[in-house]
């Protein structure tokens, strides 16, 4: 296959993961760039990375550079796609992929007009273990689903400033932390969800910091889901068929699962990939899907995702700068 041209759009976290990831796969990014110039400068140093842009813009000019990881503020996202979209450039990009349904839209349309594959990069739609588990519902061994049950918390300091609590970075739970957790229950549900509850706490600054989701669609499955940035919680997700249960723990890159067959008891341990790869998985998958030897990139959940997030906030009355 033929090795592309990644550049990414961002300096953090995510970026060192994935210059990381890069590096095991043997071989490196082709460029980076961020808002900020001199800390692109220091990370392409670090990683030996060839291209270090002056401006953010630069890279869409740049006819060398075939997929683009944006991995800037939720805020960014959506400039930031439709730029590299309109430029040619296929693009991955972080949770959350845009801050709203029409936004997501917007750049389908793009996508669809250029010719090019646009996804957010999700991990659990690309973890070995998840594919392994699907494989096993489609072949209906454990029965109808009909329950899932998610939790998610993280306790960040309570600072209204941080990128977790601020409006002008759209911060807030759902877009922070209900992106996995939602991701992770359209992919169990056989359909989307078209029922969509809720109750919402939010933060002094007007973002929401915690939420309960419940969720049903056509053919009756249903989640529930609790979500929240001011309480320690376990990343624990429960996923109930007739015939047994699937409990996966550390979700969003998950590589092990336990299921337990309603009849007997039988516990049966599945380990499959590696936690550590995460990022590995989602460059593979990318990649075919540029090739166009295999789409695994699930831009329809994407779409499914975005839309109830989108409605919840709504109903909220949570709505984003940009969005005013």
């Amino acid at each position: 296959m033929k090795q592309y041209n990644w550049v990414i759009v961002g300096c953090g976290t995510i970026a060192n993961e994935l210059a990381q990831a890069m590096e095991k796969e043997g071989r490196r990014l082709y460029g980076v760039a961020n808002r900020t110039y001199e800390k692109a400068v220091k990370f392409g140093e670090t990683y030996g990375i060839p291209k270090v842009y002056q401006n953010i813009d630069d890279v869409f000019g740049d006819e060398g550079v075939d997929i683009v990881y944006i991995a800037t503020p939720h805020n960014t996202h959506g400039a930031y796609l439709c730029k590299a979209l309109e430029s040619g450039k296929h693009v991955l990009c972080e949770k959350s992929i845009t801050l709203n349904a029409e936004e997501l839209e917007k750049a389908m349309a793009l996508a669809k007009d250029h010719g090019r594959v646009l996804a957010e990069a999700t991990t659990i739609y690309h973890m070995p273990l998840y594919k392994e588990l699907r494989e096993r519902i489609d072949q209906g061994v454990l029965g109808p689903l009909r329950m899932i049950q998610m939790n998610f918390g993280s306790y960040k300091p309570y600072d209204m400033t941080s990128r977790f609590f601020s409006p002008s970075l759209a911060g807030g739970a759902l877009l922070d932390i209900g992106v996995y957790a939602l991701s992770f229950a359209r992919w169990f549900m056989s359909e989307a969800p078209d029922q969509v509850a809720s109750q919402v706490k939010l933060a002094p600054s007007g973002v929401d910091e915690q939420a309960g989701i419940l969720l049903m669609n056509g053919a009756g499955e249903m989640a529930t889901i609790a979500l929240t940035l001011h309480a320690k919680q376990p990343k624990r997700g429960t996923v109930a068929f007739d015939k047994g249960y699937i409990e996966i723990y550390q979700y969003p890159r998950a590589d092990k699962a336990v299921i337990t067959y309603t009849e007997d008891r039988r516990q049966e341990v599945v380990e499959l990939g590696s936690t550590a790869d995460a990022l590995r998985y989602e460059i593979r998958d990318m990649e075919k899907a540029v090739a166009g030897t295999a789409d695994e990139m699930h831009l329809d959940y994407t779409c499914d995702v975005m839309g109830i997030m989108t409605e919840l906030r709504k109903e909220w009355g949570l709505f984003y700068p940009e969005e005013r």
